[in-house]
């Protein structure tokens, strides 16, 4: 009976669906041709994206210094650091970049396939000096990094410089820990899918890649393809194409969504679409996306990448980009505040610990803040 029930309940559906696909015609899976097809491995992300400090390679035996411009504070400081490793690190080599400002007592460090190890990367600066840092080392694994701040406030800027000692003296006792920070790889090609160089075969960002029309008075129209697949046309001012990382930069400011870092996400938002249905969409770090200048494209599109970078693509050129193998270790500010505690979990919070990134949303973005402000409070005699 249970049988005959089902059988007469189940049958119209049947006939329904059997009626529709007889009707409709047979669509391919895309509506256009596919000139795209993945150059890289599906994934390539293949460390964790939060880990200890691998004892083997510590203590460091080589620090790089990135700053900033060398104001007067920034010089101070220097002066303090360089005194205080060598006194307490003694043997510790110390490199700087090759600058015509290069702190005393320090040696130059060129980028390169031949260039000198370098254990851990100490930057002075905001956040910029921590992608540029980032930036030195596009061929390789980059070395752990200790970012303090010289004032600015920013995302990745755990430590004050006032803090110089304690960090270094954890980071050198080996408890720290580190949360990797995923980069983007980018690859350039022309119309016949020939390598465009732009003096680097590949590019890693750290934030964003942003296709854009720049100083152009019409909307770029961009192919976008998701593993080789076409997703859409957008017509818009551009598309950025985000690391978890860059989503409370460029990404956020474009109503891209907010990211925690220790995922593994692709963010793909639009800058001023024509349409009003194209939303952000996040994918897979395993995902790769080609953006290719399409042929009605009235303009060429300007490229920034981590807001350094500029380069032009014209019709027909395009660019792939997957996740980086080479992701930028950046060492918690929770793990260092008290260290000589139980080590905190897989993404920097423990027992007695904080997030870093939730106490960021909070301070610095000020997130689901009140409109009312404490002023209107006190102006409208409310305690």
């Amino acid at each position: 009976m249970a049988s005959h029930v089902q059988r007469v309940f189940l049958s119209p559906f049947r006939r329904c669906l059997h009626t529709r696909r007889r009707n409709r015609p047979s669509l391919p899976l895309t509506s256009r041709a596919n000139p795209f097809i993945p150059q890289l491995p599906h994934s390539r992300l293949s460390r964790p994206l939060s880990q200890a400090i691998n004892e083997t390679s510590y203590p460091p035996r080589s620090i790089l210094i990135v700053n900033k411009l060398r104001t007067e504070p920034v010089i101070g400081a220097i002066d303090e650091l360089l005194d205080h490793v060598a006194k307490t690190y003694p043997g510790v080599k110390v490199f700087s970049e090759d600058r015509p400002d290069i702190p005393f007592g320090t040696q130059v460090w060129r980028p390169g396939p031949h260039a000198e190890k370098i254990d851990l990367v100490v930057t002075l600066g905001g956040d910029g000096t921590i992608l540029h840092a980032a930036s030195l080392f596009s061929l390789g694994a980059v070395p752990p990094v200790l970012s303090f701040s010289m004032g600015t406030l920013g995302f990745l800027l755990p430590f004050h410089i006032d803090d110089f000692v304690k960090g270094l003296e954890a980071v050198f006792q080996g408890k720290a820990t580190i949360l990797n920070r995923m980069r983007l790889s980018c690859i350039f090609y022309d119309k016949d899918r020939k390598k465009i160089g732009f003096g680097d075969d590949e590019w890693q960002v750290m934030n964003e890649i942003a296709l854009h029309r720049g100083s152009s008075p019409h909307l770029n129209t961009i192919d976008i393809y998701v593993d080789g697949q076409h997703l859409t046309e957008a017509v818009s001012d551009g598309v950025i194409v985000s690391t978890p990382t860059g989503s409370t930069a460029y990404s956020l400011s474009a109503g891209g969504p907010i990211v925690h870092p220790s995922l593994s996400a692709v963010v793909l938002v639009p800058i001023c679409p024509r349409s009003l249905s194209f939303r952000p969409l996040v994918f897979p770090s395993s995902s790769s996306l080609t953006l290719c200048i399409g042929d009605r494209s009235r303009a060429a599109a300007g490229v920034s990448m981590d807001g350094r970078v500029s380069h032009v693509l014209n019709p027909g050129e395009s660019v792939t980009i997957q996740a980086s193998p080479y992701p930028v270790p950046c060492i918690n500010r929770s793990s260092i505040s008290d260290y000589g505690d139980e080590q905190p979990g897989e993404e920097g919070v423990g027992p007695g610990k904080e997030d870093d990134w939730v106490r960021d949303i909070n301070n610095l973005l000020q997130y689901n803040a009140t409109f009312r402000s404490k002023a209107l409070l006190r102006y409208s005699g409310k305690h």
